[in-house]
Order: structure tokens, then sequence, then C-alpha cells
């Protein structure tokens, strides 16, 4: 089953990378001019290299690690107002065209769906038959960078995320009997597909909410028949209570908070903790601190992430509930790419 409300995909409705710089990048300091011209100076000799290295024949996967590594290493030295200033110097660069060569990497510069994070550039990380023939198409040195940035840290971690997801969902399973489970931004649920407590129809209700209509018709499509419902629906519909979705022994958005600030992810949670049955359980996750690609994603792939730390977890998680009427956890991710929280209501 799927429902579906019309609307505009624009900047207003979906994640842009403009409205997440408003959130990730400060103001220019009193020394602004003084450390751009430096760290511009900076930039000039990485893409300088790294286009020499290409006209030279080096091998993909050395070129792209060496200029992740040091994009990275540059980020973390710069004011983010400095940084932010680099990015469309780097976007501009000629070397960025052998970048654009990876699908991967070009999908998520190009945004065909309009914002960041779409479900279809997940699939290029799961290595999903939906991308089969934009990687079958890739020109030889795109295949050599997509070899790379499939398996990068981050990559791998999503990775993880997706098959944590679906032991969560066969906990909940195990753990309540018919289950109901709500997925936030669900994307193309790609956690379902692994579920034994699907197959097995241990699961009484699973609703699929995306503001996306490709991502809702794509699951509707691949699980027509089953337990999962998908929705059309958005942050802004769960907090304002414009859907009446019922209550949940697992709710959880694990691609989500990457693009929302403190005040509208605090909003969210406390919303969601409301949708819990007593016992239920809701779970989100973060890219951490501690990614390395950041400034490759930031950059080649026009990709920005709202980082966290465990601190901005619990932050969030003890801004949402009473302490004393959950359980909650924050914990990392095998590579600490990505870091979790969970809240499970007590009762």
């Amino acid at each position: 089953m799927v429902r579906v409300k019309k609307k505009n995909l624009d900047g207003a409705s979906l994640i842009t990378p403009d409205t997440v710089a408003k959130e990730i990048f400060a103001r220019r300091t009193e020394n602004f001019d003084e450390q751009f011209a430096v760290a511009k100076a900076e930039i000039a000799l990485i893409l300088e290299l790294a286009q020499q290295q290409f006209d030279n024949g080096v091998s993909a996967r050395e070129i792209i690690h060496r200029t992740a590594g040091a994009l990275h290493g540059l980020r973390e030295k710069l004011h983010s107002s400095v940084w932010a200033e680099l990015i469309p110097l780097v976007q501009n660069h000629s070397v960025s065209d052998y970048f654009l060569e990876d699908p991967f990497t070009r999908w998520s510069f190009e945004k065909p769906r309009g914002y960041s994070g779409d479900a279809q550039l997940l699939d290029f990380i799961y290595g999903h038959d939906s991308v089969a023939d934009l990687v079958k198409n890739a020109t030889p040195l795109g295949a050599a960078l997509y070899d790379y940035t499939r398996d990068a840290s981050s990559s791998v971690a999503v990775r993880e995320r997706r098959d944590l997801l679906t032991r969560f969902v066969d906990e909940a399973a195990a753990r309540h009997g018919e289950t109901e489970i709500l997925t936030i931004a669900s994307g193309h649920l790609r956690e379902a597909d692994a579920s034994v407590a699907l197959k097995e129809g241990r699961i009484k209700r699973w609703v699929a909410l995306d503001q996306d209509p490709l991502s809702v018709g794509s699951v509707a499509r691949d699980f027509n028949g089953s337990r999962i419902e998908a929705i059309d629906g958005s942050v802004r519909d769960i907090v304002l209570r414009t859907q009446e979705l019922g209550t949940f022994d697992l709710v959880y958005a694990a691609g989500l908070y990457d693009y929302l600030n403190d005040r509208v992810a605090i909003k969210l949670t406390r919303r969601c903790m409301e949708m819990l049955k007593p016992g239920g359980m809701f779970l989100f996750a973060n890219f951490s601190e501690d990614i390395v690609v950041d400034g490759y994603m930031e950059t080649f792939m026009n990709w920005a992430l709202l980082l966290r730390s465990k601190a901005d977890m619990w932050r969030i998680v003890n801004a949402s509930a009473d302490p004393s009427s959950i359980e909650a956890e924050v914990f990392f991710g095998e590579n600490h790419n990505i870091v979790y929280a969970t809240m499970r209501k007590k009762g």
C-alpha cells in the first residue's frame, strides 16, 4: 500500500547543501582574509598535485586516497568560514572532472533527485542492482575511483548501519511478538531485504515514511504484498502531527539527523518518544566527527553533513526525555564513522 501527497521537490521541502551549510559553517572571523589567502594557496597545491598525477597516469586509488586525506587535514585545521569559501574553488577546478567520472561522486554532486543523501546515492554504497548500469557504463578511471569510494570508511559504516537496522528490527520482533515499526526517512528500506522477522510474518505493521515520492514508490513496488506500508511524509509532518501514524514498538531514523540542527532534532526525538509503546525503542544515528573523508564529501561530492560526537548525541537524548523514564545508550559503530543513540521507554 502507498499513500502519496502532492508537493514540490524544492529547497524549502528537501535537504540541500545550502540548508546544511547554514548550520555547519560559522561567520567570518576578523582575520579571515589572512587565513583565506594561506588556505587558498594550500588548496591550490593539493589540487595541482592531483591534476599532475592524473595526467601522469598514477593509479586512481593512490590519487584519491592522498587527495581525500589532504582535504581532511586542511579542513581540520581551518576555521569553518575559511573552509566554506574553499569548497567552490575545489568544485570549479579542472581536476574535479576526473573525480566526477566516479558514478557515485557524480550522482552526489549533481543530485538528480534535488537533495543530498538520496536513496539512490546509498544504493551506490550498497552496490545494489539499481545502480548496476551506471557503474557498468563508467569509464575505466571512474570504475577505479568507485572501487575506492564505495569501500571508503564512511561507506563501510553505512553498510554496517543497514545491517544493524536489520538486527534491531528482528530483535524488536523477537521481544514484542507481532511488532509495529516506523522508519523515518526510509529511502529504499534496504534493511528490510534481509529481515528474517519480515520473511516469517512476525511483523504486524512496518511504516516506511519518506518525503521523496520516488523512494515511496520504490518501497511500495519492492514490498508489495508484505506488511510494509509506504507513506509520503516529512519531519514537519511528524512534529506537527499532520498524520496519525499510531504507536510503535520500534521507531528509527538512521540517515536523517545528519541534516537536522539540534533544535529540530530534539523536537523530532520528543515526538518519536511519544509514538512509542511502553517498552518500545527509538534509535537515531549520525555521522561522527571521526569521519576522515569529510573534506572530499563536502567538495567533490557536494555532500555536507552535520557531524556529531557522543556528547552531541547525549545532549539530544537528555533534552528529549526525562532520564528517569528511559533507558538510553550512545555507542559507535565498528569504525567510529557513525554514532548511534537508543532510547527505550520504560513501562
